[in-house]
């Protein structure tokens, strides 16, 4: 493809696409943002600012020579591009002297994750530094195929989904050179290790470790084709369009030793992750009411890579230790569990294990980061997108919650404080009305009067017996009486609705409760701690003993937790905002399915976005920080203003022969209409 075809979409005389920024659009209407943003994606122009259409096709525009294009230049000089959003958050953080955030939402396979990697690849190509900082770099670039092999898995809307969600906060020393790092993991779906939907996978590294092993590693681990092991089985999904397992286990091993992890540990990293597919091969069969394991052929194997005793194995997986209180003494005794029970404790040991290496792998990374203080950061989030599937349970409860508060520092920081600010400093405005979704994140995450969901769900855990059958029906009767009369709920036979800012969700309550508990029985956590191998006991660090006070904390609490600390930290930022939009379902390139785009279009609130931004002022700085930047630009103001400082900001723009209606002056603020003035 010649340079000047493969470029055309920058060339000065091709065809106007659309209109590039959607403020100029001449009605704001979700049917004409759609439009535009379909014209566009036809014609190969996926950016507008706000947003980014997606859709399956590689582009040939992120090249170095684009790098060049937008390094240091104004906003308004070049075509709408991940990169002049990139250029402009790197140079504020250094003219201003203030961490930057970009926040990537949109729906599963919209194009989140690529858009994190563009945004890491271009800081790294026009940051300089030296031998110790392009070591960072190269952490940080090779932190995603190592977290992308054990992180993300095929899905019915998404070949390469990330099944988890990160915060990547680039930190850079005072001349801009990134010099340290640190991922924030949350919400990996652990079930997925066990369990998979038709046409899904479970994470990609299981694939990649069967088809990539040597020779020599397929004897040691026991390696068989994935049709043989009941968590890959299940699905009855091996291989991907357009990915290469055998190739990706080689980058997936190079990333591992450019972050630093000893061959040795690698070699035990995989074992565990061999360990757990033969763990998944151990089936139980009724005895009498009670389980006892199928085969026992099959537990010495998983036994052997997990470095236990293959007997021990086979007691905790069907019997385990509870404490009995009676006449006021505790004394501990073995129940021995049902082939159901057992199933469950056999996969909550597998997913315990996995859980802990994600956390090792991402702990790796950190400490291989890591500096002694930190100066200036750019945070890019990256994390699912909303989720609305046939059947929604637990993990999608969690997921559209840390959306829905996602949304509503959009809302925050983009409608509510933009017009709030305009009515502080006494400029002339309109408001523009829109829908707050903090009622909905009430609902979710309120502790009292009236207690939302989780905390509901919490109760109703504390209360719970070993396995929770009946729980999910308390739960539903629990939540009836507390929130049933909620503008935003309803529930119905087998779970509950509710009405998010993207749209209705139906959740099935069946295994709230026990996704909620989450709990590893100190059975099988000191189990592991008997492991031969250091690596295993290390991801087992539990002190056991003595008496635990208080309730335990559960899956929902930690992840409302999370979500309110990453919100914490977002706020400390300047944010940036990608909204990536999904045009179709097939994956493939120009199809365009008009109602999903303006669904998305409607619950991204595009429209409100768009015409605060018309309406208002694109750049807005004290007067004191204003003085400063543009100081040079008159003899007066050069080196420093003597007077007033409103009077030298309004001194300054009509030095610059700026018309009057292009910006407002504020109590303590100028507002200037467009960038490019």
């Amino acid at each position: 493809m010649g340079s000047k075809e493969r470029f055309h979409w920058q060339s000065h005389n091709v065809k106007q696409s659309g209109v590039d920024d959607m403020v100029l659009l001449p009605q704001i209407t979700e049917d004409a943002i759609a439009a535009n943003l379909r014209k566009r994606f036809m014609d190969d122009y996926i950016f507008v600012p706000w947003a980014k259409a997606g859709g399956g096709q590689q582009m040939p525009y992120f090249t170095d020579r684009e790098i060049d294009l937008y390094q240091g230049a104004a906003q308004y000089e070049n075509p709408p591009h991940i990169y002049a959003l990139t250029d402009n958050m790197y140079r504020n953080m250094l003219i201003d002297c203030e961490n930057q955030c970009v926040i990537i939402s949109g729906e599963s396979g919209a194009g989140k994750t690529v858009a994190a990697k563009y945004i890491m690849g271009y800081i790294s190509k026009v940051s300089g530094g030296g031998e110790k900082v392009q070591h960072v770099k190269d952490i940080i670039l090779q932190s995603n195929p190592l977290l992308e092999a054990f992180g993300n898995a095929k899905t019915v809307r998404n070949n390469n989904s990330s099944r988890f969600g990160k915060y990547f906060e680039i930190q850079f020393s005072r001349g801009g050179e990134p010099d340290g790092g640190k991922i924030s993991n949350f919400l990996l779906e652990k079930s997925r290790v066990v369990m998979q939907n038709e046409n899904e996978r479970n994470f990609h590294i299981y694939y990649q470790l069967l088809e990539g092993a040597s020779q020599e590693q397929r004897q040691n681990l026991g390696l068989m084709t994935p049709d043989y092991y009941y968590y890959l089985n299940q699905s009855d999904t091996y291989q991907v369009d357009g990915t290469d397992d055998r190739s990706d286990f080689g980058e997936t091993l190079s990333a591992m030793q450019v972050i630093g992890i000893p061959p040795s540990i690698q070699q035990l990293v995989l074992q565990l992750v061999a360990g757990i597919l033969h763990l998944g091969n151990i089936s139980f069969c009724e005895d009498g009411n009670y389980a006892r394991v199928e085969s026992v052929d099959l537990l010495a194997f998983p036994a052997y890579l997990l470095g236990i005793d293959s007997g021990r194995l086979q007691e905790k997986l069907t019997s385990r230790k509870m404490d009995s209180r009676w006449g006021g003494r505790s004394e501990s005794i073995d129940v021995t569990l049902n082939v159901e029970q057992a199933a469950y404790t056999r996969d909550a040991l597998a997913k315990g294990l996995y859980a802990r290496l994600f956390d090792f792998l991402v702990e790796a990374i950190n400490r291989a980061m890591q500096k002694p203080q930190e100066e200036y950061s750019i945070g890019v989030l990256d994390i699912y997108g909303f989720e609305i599937f046939q059947k929604n349970g637990f993990e999608q409860f969690c997921i559209n919650f840390v959306n829905e508060k996602l949304q509503q520092i959009f809302i925050e920081l983009t409608l509510k404080a933009e017009q709030e600010e305009y009515v502080q400093e006494g400029i002339r405005w309109t408001p523009i009305q829109y829908f707050n979704n903090k009622v909905v994140c009430d609902l979710i995450e309120n502790k009292l009067s009236p207690p939302g969901i989780m905390s509901v769900l919490d109760d109703v855990c504390a209360t719970m017996h070993a396995t929770g059958g009946g729980a999910d029906q308390t739960l539903l009767q629990k939540l009836q009486a507390a929130v049933g009369t909620h503008e935003h709920f309803n529930s119905w036979s087998a779970g509950f609705v509710i009405h998010h800012y993207a749209g209705k969700v139906s959740y099935d309550v069946s295994g709230f409760c026990e996704r909620n508990r989450d709990v590893l029985f100190s059975d099988l956590i000191e189990l592991m701690q008997t492991s031969e191998q250091a690596f295993l006991r290390m991801l087992f660090p539990e002190k056991l003993d003595g008496d635990k006070k208080g309730r335990p904390s559960t899956a929902g609490s930690k992840i409302k937790k999370q979500a309110n600390d990453l919100v914490a930290t977002l706020m400390r930022c300047t944010p940036h905002y990608i909204r990536c939009i999904k045009p179709n379902e097939t994956k493939r390139p120009r199809d365009w399915e008009e109602n999903r785009v303006k669904h998305q279009v409607e619950y991204l609130g595009l429209k409100e976005n768009i015409r605060v931004r018309r309406a208002g002022f694109a750049y807005r700085r004290q007067f004191a920080k204003f003085l400063q930047r543009y100081a040079i630009l008159t003899p007066e103001t050069w080196p420093r203003w003597r007077g007033d400082e409103r009077q030298g900001v309004q001194h300054l723009l009509r030095a610059v022969n700026m018309e009057p209606d292009q910006y407002q002056m504020g109590s303590t603020k100028v507002f200037v209409k467009n960038p490019e003035s």
